[in-house]
C-alpha cells in the first residue's frame, strides 16, 4: 500500500457515456486510486442535489423526534430501523481495542422487500420490509435518494469489475438482488476532555462491497495512511465519499484496498452523514475473481459466502443482534 497524504478526486462522468476510450481511462484511474488509498472522492456522479438535500431535511427531522417516538420503530432482527446512542460497538476492530459504544444514534434502512418476495419466501438473512416513523414526506425521501444511490452502485461495480480486468458480469450477476443500506447517522458533538478511546465511529473497515457517502460540513471522517496518519475527508461540496469494503478487497485478490477510518466528533456542532453501502446478495460466494490471481499473485482468500459473514459481523457489533443469538 503506497504512502498518501491526500485522498484523490475522480471524475466519474464517462460511466453514464458510451465513449470506451473514456470508460477504460476512467477504470484505470479507478484501479490506481483504490488499489494506492481505498478512498476516493467522486464528482459528476449523475446524483440530483436535491435528492441529497432532500435526505439530509429528513435524517434532521427524524432525529429531532423525541426519543419515545424513534424507539417505536427500534431496530429490529431484520437489521431496520432506529438505532440508538451506546448501542454499536466494534468490537471486531483489528485497529484498536474497542471497549466504548459508537456515540451515534442512526436509522437504518435495507433494500425493501414485500411478504412475497422470494427472499423471504425462502429465509434469506435479514430479508424482510422497512419499518417507518410516522413522519410526513420521510419515506419517499429516504426511499428515492436510495432508488438512485442503488442506480448509481450498480454503475461503480461495473467500473470495478473493468479495472480489475474482468467482464462486468461476472460481478453484476451478485448484484441482480443486491443487499443495500441507507444508514441516515447522527453524531452528537463529543466534548473535547473525552477519553481519546470515544469515538463517533471507532477505527475499522467497511464489511462489504463499496459505501457511498454523503456528508455535511461539520467534518471529523478521517482516513489511515499506512504510516498509521490519518488523514481528514473533509466535504467536497457535490461530491461523494467511495470507499472500497473488504468484500471487494477479497474480490479483487487485495488489489483495491478496504482502508480503516473513522470518525471523530469534537467539533461542538452535530454531525450528521448519509452511508450507502451496496454489497451483492447474501448467498454469494466471495472468491478471488480469476482475472485477479497468477503466479506471482497466488489467491490470498478462501471463498466465504456473504450472509454467513455479515452474520457474524452484525451478532458482535450490535446489542440487538447479539441479544437475538442468545436468545
Amino acid at each position: 500500500m503506497a504512502e498518501f497524504a491526500e485522498i484523490p478526486v475522480l471524475d466519474v462522468s464517462a460511466i453514464y457515456s458510451e465513449d470506451a476510450v473514456a470508460l477504460a481511462k476512467l477504470a484505470q484511474e479507478f484501479r490506481k486510486a483504490y488499489s494506492e488509498t481505498g478512498f476516493g472522492y467522486i464528482i459528476n456522479h449523475g446524483v440530483d442535489q436535491g435528492l441529497i438535500d432532500g435526505v439530509f431535511e429528513a435524517s434532521a427531522r427524524f432525529h429531532a423526534l423525541p426519543r419515545d417516538v424513534k424507539m417505536a420503530v427500534a431496530l429490529n432482527e431484520n437489521h431496520r430501523g432506529f438505532i440508538p446512542i451506546n448501542t454499536s460497538t466494534d468490537v471486531n476492530s483489528k485497529l484498536a481495542e474497542v471497549k466504548k459504544p459508537n456515540q451515534s444514534e442512526s436509522f437504518m434502512m435495507m433494500r425493501e422487500d414485500d411478504p412475497f418476495s422470494p427472499g423471504i419466501l425462502t429465509g434469506n438473512y435479514l430479508a424482510g420490509p422497512n419499518v417507518w416513523p410516522e413522519l410526513e414526506g420521510f419515506k419517499a425521501a429516504v426511499t428515492a435518494y436510495n432508488d438512485q444511490l442503488s442506480a448509481l452502485g450498480q454503475r461503480l461495480v461495473s467500473l470495478a469489475a473493468l479495472a480489475l480486468n474482468t467482464d462486468p458480469t461476472n460481478l453484476l450477476s451478485a448484484f441482480e438482488t443486491p443487499t443495500t443500506w441507507l444508514r441516515l447517522l447522527h453524531y452528537p458533538p463529543t466534548a473535547p476532555t473525552a477519553p481519546e478511546d470515544l469515538y463517533g465511529s471507532a477505527p475499522h473497515t467497511d464489511f462489504g462491497c463499496l459505501t457511498i457517502l454523503a456528508q455535511d460540513d461539520v467534518g471529523g471522517l478521517q482516513v489511515m495512511a499506512p504510516s498509521g496518519q490519518w488523514i481528514d475527508a473533509p466535504v467536497i461540496p457535490g461530491a461523494f465519499v467511495v470507499n472500497v469494503g473488504d468484500m471487494l478487497h477479497r474480490w479483487s485478490n487485495g488489489i483495491l484496498l478496504s482502508t480503516p477510518h473513522r470518525v471523530i466528533n469534537r467539533s461542538g456542532r452535530e454531525r450528521y452523514s448519509c452511508p450507502f453501502f451496496f454489497d451483492p446478495h447474501v448467498s454469494t460466494e466471495i472468491a478471488p475473481l480469476s482475472s485477479c490471481v497468477s503466479n506471482k499473485r497466488p489467491a490470498a482468500f478462501e471463498p466465504l459466502v456473504f450472509g454467513d459473514f455479515l452474520r457474524s459481523e452484525l451478532e458482535a457489533g450490535y446489542d440487538k443482534h447479539r441479544a437475538q443469538k442468545a436468545d
